[in-house]
């Protein structure tokens, strides 16, 4: 598999060069010397499409600029990162990339009033009114990542000494936009089944309201958290937020683009998703999405006069610093759209294979899931120091060694020599490929005789 990735992207970079012979042309055509240079370099590409159906390299792959190594793990393994899985770009989203690829290329038609949600040509404009759609708010923004979406909501809401009701499996970029704005993040703390549960967010703040005289002035709140990934109910979260006026943030960064998200049903007055974490989409890249009620505070306009110039520059948000996403992470993200459409309403099936895997690996004696089981997600955090770990404590590559054989098989993405607690993601794998998957850990399991629960 590997030479034929290889020989993949020759052809691709072989590509490149012809296409660079266009780039570097007159508008009228190529002359003598670059029709010379079309023909050698179309021979040099005939010749390594010739040997894709060989186990031959044409020539050993270079690394990119001579120090930048090829990218190939999503064609040469299967790619457990919890962090990769859903921000694999779509076919779409990689024609996108070649495309789009030059730094401004959204603003080729960029007309009055100068800002990216209103260009058309791309339609960069339509797409913005749909992702507000597909999260079911009534405006929304695209921005340079989920923490950017927190940034703008924490300066919006938040004042100096404010304090932001957070999960205390919060995200370290939720921290920091409070931090930020000048606010003072205080933890709701989880039950003991790891869950933030909505009478616990209340107890939380009517502590702050106690401590400090005053109202938080936002609840932020994830529905899948990072760390162990489990679901809270963010429906009641909400509901206890605007019982005491205070607005909601629902952070999607790992729901977003996976699963059905309505955040009006949740009662959310900001929903922030991740598009390179669960959109198919390049980083950075995510999305704001907002109420009719909160977009003139959270989307204002800037008012400020220059004193010597006079200039202004009405139309540009302030939080959003004018425009935002100009080039082809921005294009990836709209065409990797339409399957992401589609791919939340396949969740039900994600949810299936995330549970024959951790079924599979239940059944290596020492194992566990320290995610709520039976799985509800396909990012989980699996503990198996009763399992792989007794292995490691005498094997000379320590807990290398687990990362060897998956290497092996072709598997990565597990945090390298982790044989304790770690994380991993079904998402986005084929039934054959979570079948080979599940087969590959217990076949490991019983090279190093570990006992196997039939």
């Amino acid at each position: 598999m590997e030479k034929k990735t290889d020989e993949v992207f020759n052809a691709l970079f072989k590509l490149e060069e012809i296409r660079q012979i266009l780039r570097d042309s007159l508008p009228t055509g190529l002359d003598n010397d670059e029709k010379e240079v079309w023909k050698s370099k179309l021979s040099e590409l005939n010749e390594i499409v010739q040997k894709l159906d060989s186990e031959s390299v044409t020539k050993p792959l270079k690394k990119i600029a001579g120090t930048i190594e090829i990218r190939n793990r999503e064609e040469n393994y299967i790619n457990i990162q919890p962090i990769q899985a859903a921000g694999r770009l779509t076919l779409e989203g990689r024609k996108a990339i070649i495309a789009y690829g030059d730094g401004y290329s959204t603003c080729d038609a960029c007309r009055k009033p100068f800002r990216l949600d209103k260009i058309s040509k791309p339609p960069i404009g339509d797409f913005h009114t749909e992702l507000a759609q597909f999260v079911n708010m009534d405006q929304a923004r695209v921005v340079p990542g989920a923490r950017r979406g927190f940034q703008a909501v924490a300066q919006t809401v938040v004042n100096k000494g404010d304090s932001v009701i957070v999960s205390s499996f919060a995200h370290y970029t939720e921290f920091l936009a409070v931090e930020g704005a000048g606010g003072q993040v205080r933890e709701v703390p989880v039950d003991n089944n790891n869950l933030i549960t909505a009478d616990a967010t209340a107890t939380k703040i009517e502590e702050v309201i106690r401590e400090t005289g005053k109202t938080p002035a936002l609840v932020m709140m994830d529905h899948i958290d990072y760390q162990v990934a489990n679901e809270h109910d963010v429906t009641d979260i909400a509901k206890v937020a605007h019982q005491y006026d205070i607005p909601f943030l629902y952070n999607g960064a790992y729901t977003v683009g996976v699963m059905p998200v309505d955040g009006k049903a949740i009662g959310a007055d900001f929903v922030v998703g991740s598009g390179h974490k669960s959109m198919a989409s390049p980083a950075p890249s995510g999305m704001l999405a907002t109420t009719d009620e909160w977009a003139p505070k959270v989307l204002r306009t800037t008012q400020m006069v220059g004193d010597l110039t006079s200039r202004k520059f009405g139309v540009k948000e302030v939080e959003m610093l004018g425009c935002t996403l100009m080039g082809s992470n921005l294009i990836a993200m709209m065409a990797s759209f339409p399957e992401v459409q589609k791919r939340t309403q396949n969740w039900d099936d994600e949810v299936k294979k995330s549970n024959y895997f951790i079924d599979a690996l239940l059944t290596i004696d020492g194992s566990k899931v320290l995610s709520e089981y039976p799985r509800k997600h396909a990012l989980s955090k699996v503990d198996t120091t009763g399992s792989f770990d007794i292995v490691a404590k005498t094997h000379k590559r320590k807990g290398f060694y687990f990362s060897d054989e998956l290497s092996a098989r072709g598997i990565v993405g597990e945090f390298a020599g982790a044989t304790r607690t770690w994380k991993l993601s079904t998402y986005g794998l084929s039934w054959k490929k979570l079948r080979y998957l599940a087969d590959a850990f217990v076949e490991i399991a019983e090279k190093y005789e570990l006992p196997i629960k039939k």
